[in-house]
């Protein structure tokens, strides 16, 4: 008898996976495209932001956040993060996720031609391995597309794999947090891996939820089973404490360091996930499994390259007076005053000489 419910479970299983799958190439090239315009909207946002910072820093007047400029940037931020939001829903979690290097490819190249940063052979170099390895990604990933429904997200979540990734996953996030808070371990790769082991669940339920509301589009009413509830509290919580991390990592490190370090470290956490909860890989060859790695290989390298030593923002110069500060000066040209007249420093300049003297003859 138990075999028999056993075999029956299983054959249950197989039909209603038979069910959600569909042809792929509609839904698969819909996903890339949603993924690519929304990663080249937060990379012009990134831009969009910077030029307003250096402008408002430039010109010493009123904070960032009362420019429409930065508002422009923050709403093409949000659109292009519910764009890889809606991408999650039409494709593999192991492809969107990789597909993030565009937003750096996008970002370096918008930076040279608006904000006029200098071009370098790593620039070049980076960019046509970042470029490669998303044709290779694009070509080589799990083409299989499934309807993300309440009840498979369940089956998923019940699964013997999913389990003992998530008991892996526990231990060692317990251990990391352990070492940065109670041992203050403050090393880059230990923040950085409590931010990829959360962007774990977050992918998990950020294609959960929005493969559900796809559904729910559709016609077939997601929202009334307790699992999408579930999933949505998941996504929110997981997104918070990964920002949390990120902002800390941040603040003690250069973002030429977090930059590559971070989208190597989640997007290989979104490839174990959609591997492990959505079996993504399940059926595909030995030659696209290699071959997509390879190619996640080649963006990773494009973006370290593309990170590497970027130059850094030019810091106003507390020292510099504009002309258009000095009293009785109409025009704007920025002129230097001269260090040893009294117009500028001169006298503070020689009370310092002086009080050395002072020092050095007692």
């Amino acid at each position: 008898m138990e075999r028999n419910a056993s075999s029956q479970h299983a054959l249950l299983v197989d039909a209603r996976r038979a069910e959600v799958m569909e042809n792929p190439l509609q839904m698969y090239l819909l996903g890339i495209i949603i993924s690519i315009c929304g990663n080249v909207l937060i990379s012009i946002s990134l831009n969009v932001q910077k030029y307003t910072h250096l402008r408002q820093a430039e010109r010493g007047s009123k904070p960032y956040y009362t420019s429409p400029v930065w508002w422009f940037g923050v709403v093409l931020m949000g659109v292009g993060e519910m764009g890889n939001f809606a991408a999650y829903g039409f494709a593999p979690a192991t492809l969107i996720a990789p597909l993030g290097c565009v937003s750096v490819i996008a970002s370096a190249i918008i930076s040279v031609v608006f904000l006029k940063e200098t071009v370098r052979a790593s620039d070049i170099f980076g960019g046509t391995l970042a470029i490669t390895g998303t044709y290779l990604l694009v070509t080589f990933a799990p083409h299989s597309s499934v309807h993300i429904t309440a009840h498979l997200v369940q089956y998923y979540m019940f699964s013997w794999q999913f389990l003992l990734y998530l008991l892996i996953e526990v231990v060692v996030f317990s251990v990391l947090l352990y070492l940065y808070k109670r041992r203050n371990v403050k090393h880059i790769v230990v923040v950085m891996l409590l931010v990829a082991l959360l962007a774990s669940l977050t992918v998990i339920s950020v294609k959960a939820v929005s493969g559900m509301i796809t559904e729910s589009i559709k016609g077939q009413l997601q929202f009334i089973y307790p699992i999408f509830y579930v999933m949505l509290v998941v996504m929110f919580a997981s997104c918070g404490f990964q920002i949390k991390f990120l902002n800390e990592a941040m603040k003690v490190f250069d973002a030429t360091e977090v930059v590559p370090i971070n989208f190597v470290f989640f997007t290989a956490s979104a490839i174990i996930a959609g591997v492990v909860f959505y079996q993504e890989f399940q059926g595909l060859a030995l030659l696209n499994i290699f071959m997509f790695l390879f190619g996640c290989l080649l963006c990773f390298l494009g973006v370290f390259l593309i990170a590497r030593n970027r130059p850094k923002s030019k810091e106003p110069d507390l020292n510099f007076i504009r002309m258009e500060k000095i009293p009785r000066r109409s025009h704007t040209d920025k002129v230097q005053p001269e260090a040893k007249t009294l117009a500028y420093g001169a006298l503070a300049a020689k009370l310092m000489c002086s009080s050395g003297v002072q020092t050095d003859a007692s």
